[in-house]
């Protein structure tokens, strides 16, 4: 998976679609990655006793790796990555301006 914890992306399909956020986790036997305040919904979360009440919650839901694009640190625009070696370490590069990052 080339996307990590941490990268900034730009959502391709769905209710966020235009939308960038955050990596705050990856599922990689899932293929799925969850973006911070994007793609919420509502969560009921019941009162444990007669003296709370009832409340509902918005919870990040995981969204499909193919349906989040990259968004380059440098150039600050959405695009593809691809892989060079440099200095025997496997790096991340951006396909417009060819800029490595990790």
């Amino acid at each position: 998976m080339n996307v990590r914890k941490g990268d900034t992306v730009l959502i391709q399909k769905g209710k966020d679609k235009g939308k960038s956020g955050k990596i705050l986790k990856v599922l990689p036997k899932e293929n799925e990655v969850i973006v911070e305040g994007l793609n919420l919904v509502k969560k009921i979360k019941r009162a444990k006793t007669e003296a709370e009440k009832n409340e509902s919650i918005l919870v990040p839901r995981p969204i499909s790796r193919a349906n989040v694009m990259l968004i380059c640190p440098h150039c600050k625009k959405a695009t593809r990555i691809g892989f060079q070696i440099q200095n025997g370490k496997k790096m991340r590069v951006c396909k417009k301006c060819g800029v490595s990052f990790s």
